[in-house]
């Protein structure tokens, strides 16, 4: 009996140490990657990518604050859209099933990545 009492001691004096050490080493990577967070947060505070569309440009607000452009390419981009009836008997209002859609004006869209 006092065997078994002894033994059961043991195991529980394991088992608190063991969970121990286990929490030791997760608050260790816990502050690790609160490290690697903040560092990841400071490189993408630095980049900065801007749209602008269909004959829009305000790049040089950012260029006055001291922004550099490291890239810029542009892409066709659709402007404004009309609508128009499918048939001739067909109300647009009521039924819009019968509506087509297609775009009208057809521009660019210039994209800048800036670096700060």
């Amino acid at each position: 009996m006092k065997n078994s009492i002894k033994i059961t001691q043991l195991f529980l004096l394991l088992f608190f140490l063991s969970s121990c050490k286990s929490t030791a080493n997760k608050e260790k990577l816990i502050r690790n990657s609160e490290d690697q967070k903040s560092q990841q947060i400071k490189v993408a505070k630095s980049k900065m990518e801007v749209r602008y569309s269909c004959g829009e440009d305000g790049v040089s607000e950012f260029l006055d604050d001291g922004w550099n452009i490291s890239e810029e390419y542009t892409e066709e981009k659709i402007c404004t859209w009309k609508s128009f009836p499918a048939t001739k008997d067909c109300d647009m209002e009521k039924d819009k099933g019968c509506k087509i859609t297609s775009p009208d004006k057809i521009g660019e869209e210039k994209v800048y990545i800036l670096e700060k």
